[in-house]
Order: C-alpha cells, then structure tokens, then sequence
C-alpha cells in the first residue's frame, strides 16, 4: 500500500487493489439473463452510458478508451469491486499488439496489470513503452519503481528511481529513492531528505501530503510512534486522502487506539479495505458495531473466494481477518504466505511475521525472518516479532 504513493503523485490512477478475474466465461441462454449485478456508482448515468455507446462505436479511440479505463479504476477504487478494474481493462482491449498500442494506453495497461497483482505482466509492459523513443517518460519510470518495490526488489527499483531524475522529475526521483533507503532502514537519510522536499513552502497541498504520508509510514517502521501519529494527522488535515486514511486507521489500530480507528473511519465509503479495519477495530474495541461489521466482512470475503485466486490476490486482507478477527493462526499464516510469494510491501511481511509468531511454529517465523533478510527490509515491528 505505501509504495502506492509515488505513482499517485505524478497523477496515475493508483490504489486500487483487485482481484483478477480467471473464471470461464458465462454465456446466457436468454437475451434477458441477468449475469451478475454491478454496485451502483455515483455519477451521471446517463453520460456513463453515452460513453459505453461512443467506446462501441469506435473502440479503437485512445481518449474515449482512456476515459472509460480511468473511470472503471476510479469505481473500483472508490467500491472496493474488483469487477469495475476488469471493465476497466476491456476497456483496452482492441489493441492486441503491444507494437501498435498508444503510450497512453499501454501505460494504463501496465498500472491495470499493478492493480490486479500481474506485476511480472506489468513491468513488461511498462519495459516496452519504455524501449520506444520518444520524449523521456517519468511516469512510466515510477511505476516501474513501484512495482519492484511492492516486489521487494529494491536495488531494480533504485535503478529505475534514478531513471526517474533522468527524465526530469527530480522531486519525484528524490522521494523514489529516499523511500527505498528508508524500507533498508535508513530512515536518518530518508527523513532528511523529506524534510527538505517539504521545506518547500510553494509545494501543492495534495503534494505535501503525499510527501508528509511517506514521512509518517518511515516513522511508523522506525518504531517512532509520536513523530508517526504527528505527520499522519498533519498528512490528514492538507488532503484527507483514503491512502493516508487508511495507513493512520492501521497505525491506530496497531498503537491499540481501536476507538480513534473507528472514528476515523467513520462516514468513509465501505469498500472492502474500510470494513476490514471497522470490523478489526470494532473487535478490538469490543464496539456495539463490530458484530455486524464482522458479518458483512465475511461474507464479502465468502463471496470473494469464489473467483479464481481470491486468497492469492486478497491473501493479505483475508490473512488480517483470519488473525485479528478469528484469532486463527494457522490459516492466516496460510493466507500471508501465499501472498508473500508475490507481494512484498512492508505490511505484507509484518502480516506474514504476525502469524509465524502467532502460530508458535519456530519454522514459521524462520521463513519470515529469511525474507525480510533477502529483501532487505528493515521494520522495526517486524523485528520485535522475530
């Protein structure tokens, strides 16, 4: 979730996490057969379906198939539905050969592929929009960054964070690589050098939030509760974000302050990340709210897991659930480790670390312990458990 941040500040549409959807196809019999049923969104519904007929009609437009993509994303994002990030990427799909294929597009494609845990598919599309020549391609740099960060493959996202300054965004190319400098625990360097980068006062608020978020989490890893829950509000008070929202609910919760976690949530959108922190926060509080909240957390989880590869792609969320809800170790150690195969975003190895230590298997928190090592990471609430 945290390495998120970067690629939100250069304006791709980041956040999201989705499931990827592999189920055979489902063909109606009937022209009335009704499929499945999508949330409602807010929006105009009418130009919602204006621009469904315009994609139609001329499927082949980048800006008409951007336009559609970046909305699916945002409605994925904003309900929490795996479904919208699939439309989104349907959304492109009439160009078949990365050859033809627009930057604008292919590089959408690439953030589609981050989004639905297809890293691997992401950094190759991300290597081929970057091979073509052209003006020099920031964007797509930090991406890439990003993806080998969620990775764990630090030294290949340094390497493309330098790419970064190279192609002009130099406050961005700084944040890139003092963010991977704090993950190995170089949190003294890191700060410093957000802390520079804020003391630019003719910073854009949405920019120095992002910056003070980034601030915050280094903090937090670093065992620095009070500098942690300082940056987190002030993150909160210039754009209350639902990325630096979230990651201050988490930081709550972790300090043991279910209540001010609740509060914090309270009014947000329930999409499936927000219920799973009520309904953690909830039973930690022991608040009136938590039975209902745990039930509807489950049966989403239920409903999840009937697509292909829910616990792989959901393996961290469904691994939180199983060990801070149902107190079940084993399956969360379970869950955190499939997960681990793939993803390796700081909370991902203390979710992982959690249930090692929680299921009392010396064996369990050795695997932990070998990959924070070969990683790299250096997290203090990691550490404490190993």
């Amino acid at each position: 979730m945290q390495s998120q941040l970067l690629a939100l500040a250069l304006a791709v549409v980041l956040s999201a996490v989705a499931l990827r959807v592999e189920a055979a196809p489902i063909v109606p019999t009937r022209d009335d057969e009704v499929i499945d049923v999508l949330p409602a969104a807010k929006g105009n519904r009418a130009e919602e379906r204006r621009l469904r007929q315009q994609l139609a009609n001329t499927p082949r437009d980048p800006a008409l198939a951007l336009m559609a993509a970046k909305r699916y994303l945002d409605q994925a994002h904003e309900l929490g539905d795996p479904r919208f990030a699939g439309m989104a990427m349907a959304a492109l799909e009439p160009w078949e050969d990365d050859v033809t294929m627009p930057d604008a597009v292919l590089l959408m494609r690439a953030t589609l592929q981050q989004y639905l845990h297809e890293f691997e598919a992401s950094a190759a599309s991300l290597q081929r929009l970057l091979a073509r020549q052209g003006e020099p391609r920031p964007q797509a740099w930090l991406t890439l960054a990003t993806v080998r960060r969620v990775q764990g493959r630090y030294a290949e996202s340094d390497a493309a964070c330098k790419q970064v300054a190279r192609a002009g965004a130099a406050l961005h190319a700084s944040a890139c690589t003092a963010e991977n400098a704090a993950l190995r625990g170089d949190v003294a360097h890191a700060r410093s050098t957000f802390n520079a980068l804020l003391a630019d006062r003719r910073l854009p608020a949405a920019t120095r939030a992002w910056l003070t978020t980034s601030l915050a989490e280094l903090e937090q890893r670093g065992g620095n509760a009070g500098a942690a829950d300082e940056a987190y509000r002030e993150a909160l008070r210039l754009a209350a974000d639902s990325y630096a929202t979230l990651a201050y609910a988490d930081f709550l919760i972790e300090q043991r302050r279910p209540a001010q976690a609740l509060a914090l949530l309270k009014g947000q959108a329930r999409s499936d990340a927000v219920l799973l922190r009520l309904a953690i926060a909830g039973t930690q509080a022991g608040a009136a709210s938590a039975g209902a909240d745990v039930a509807e957390m489950r049966e989403r989880i239920a409903l999840a897991n009937e697509r292909p590869d829910a616990k792989v792609f959901h393996g961290r969320e469904q691994a939180m659930f199983a060990l801070a809800v149902d107190h079940d170790a084993k399956r969360a150690w379970e869950l955190a480790r499939g997960n681990v195969a793939q993803q390796r975003e700081p909370l991902d190895v203390l979710v992982l670390t959690q249930a090692a230590r929680a299921s009392g298997e010396p064996l369990a928190l050795q695997e932990a312990k070998r990959i924070a090592s070969e990683m790299g990471l250096r997290d203090r609430r990691v550490e404490v458990l190993l």
